[in-house]
């Protein structure tokens, strides 16, 4: 995967210059904003500076190992000090505790890791740019699932299933996707063999346990080729290819009415300009008593209109053309296209948990995956990724949950 790196774009030079009574300022100035946990940081001098605040929280140690993260932190904010961290201009002994930190002080911190002005701007441009147009969400879903299914089959469970499990005590990953899996079944209700469409299927996962747990007909539409590829032989090798059909399609060209629409954390892939439009087609395509049940991942109410207008190093890194809905305004629009919210269940402890099985798996299978040709660049950037979304679900700063709606009325 590449990603397309705002300090490419926009050179750091002011950053760059900077004196280094300046730098070493700007280090304090963060560290003045510590309230929660503690805080150590060791310059690339070996000068050792440290904070704690006033209420208990994690414990981290941040090594600044070039001035240069610094400087990115300043001109990029925390995209830029995330493409630090790639670049292995710093480094922490625990990625987690660092980032839970930032997220559990990140009230104070949003002052010192605000990008400069230019840097926003090239960060809205580069978002419109990615827009989830049908073209667009074939590009951007492709950049991101399409990276191999090899790559994906080392760390996810075995049935590569890239959506949170839900958890119980003494459960592993395989157990708790299983769980999870078993829940939606549950809320979908799936009693008088009903015909099923799922919109983003992935690699087939959800919808081999479906055919087998009581759905009459499964569609599934993904706009991955890769995952495409999987599914199939999947649904062949178990022999429920009559059963389960998958294809390549935009869930805007959907036809035809379903007993029941379930879609797992394809939601934040859809965009806020073509949020209502989703919503209506699934009103389109849900038969009038049928039911609907989304996994959703959804960012705190009180975050979305700093984080609408400030891209983070997901959108800009990672999933080119996401977005998070607050669970207020993922409700609002529901109610607006006439949907009723009937059932909702909250697990983001779950995803915390799902995240550090999957961070340990990948670190786990590193040797295996570097011989597929990936870089040590591609492997500090998806390691900071699990560690960023686990420590957001930590704080409670995203949440997950799992919605069923029932269509009401006219929209």
């Amino acid at each position: 995967m590449t990603s397309l790196s705002i300090s490419t774009l926009i050179p750091s030079i002011v950053g760059l210059a900077l004196p280094a009574r300046l730098r070493v300022s700007l280090v304090e100035r963060m560290l003045g904003h510590v309230e929660r946990g503690r805080l150590s940081v060791t310059l690339p001098d070996g000068t050792q500076l440290s904070a704690t605040g006033r209420e208990p929280g994690a414990v981290a140690d941040l090594h600044i190992l070039r001035w240069r993260a610094v400087s990115r932190l300043l001109t990029g904010g925390d995209v830029g000090f995330a493409e630090a961290y790639v670049d292995g201009d710093w480094d922490t002994p625990d990625l987690v505790a660092f980032l839970t930190l930032c997220a559990d002080n990140l009230d104070k911190l949003t002052d010192v890791s605000k990008a400069s002005l230019p840097v926003r701007l090239a960060q809205r441009l580069l978002m419109l740019m990615r827009r989830n147009s049908k073209a667009g969400s074939r590009r951007n879903i492709m950049a991101h699932y399409d990276l191999g299914n090899a790559f994906f089959a080392e760390w996810l469970d075995r049935e590569m299933i890239y959506s949170s499990a839900l958890y119980e005590e003494g459960d592993d990953l395989e157990a708790a996707q299983r769980r999870k899996l078993q829940r939606i079944a549950a809320m979908l209700g799936l009693d008088g063999d009903p015909s099923v469409l799922e919109i983003g299927c992935g690699w087939g996962g959800l919808a081999a346990y479906l055919a087998d747990a009581g759905a009459r007909s499964v569609r599934g539409i993904t706009l991955s080729p890769a995952q495409l590829a999987v599914g199939e032989q999947k649904m062949r090798a178990r022999g429920i290819d009559g059963q389960v059909s998958l294809e390549l399609c935009d869930y805007r060209d959907v036809e035809g009415q379903y007993d029941r629409v379930v879609s797992i954390e394809m939601f934040e892939a859809v965009g806020e300009a073509y949020w209502r439009g989703y919503f209506d087609k699934l009103r389109q395509v849900l038969k009038p008593e049928g039911r609907a049940v989304l996994q959703v991942i959804t960012i705190a109410d009180d975050r979305f209109e700093h984080y609408r207008m400030h891209p983070d190093m997901i959108q800009t890194m990672v999933f080119p053309g996401g977005m998070l809905p607050s669970k207020a305004i993922f409700a609002e629009v529901a109610a607006k296209a006439g949907f009723a919210l009937t059932e909702s269940l909250d697990f983001g402890l779950s995803y915390a948990r799902t995240l550090a099985d999957w961070r340990q798996h990948f670190e786990a299978a590193w040797p295996r995956i570097s011989e597929l040709g990936y870089s040590a660049a591609f492997k500090r950037l998806w390691s900071y990724y699990l560690a960023y979304c686990e420590a957001g679900f930590r704080t409670g700063r995203i949440d997950v949950s799992l919605y069923t709606l029932e269509p009401v009325g006219s929209s």
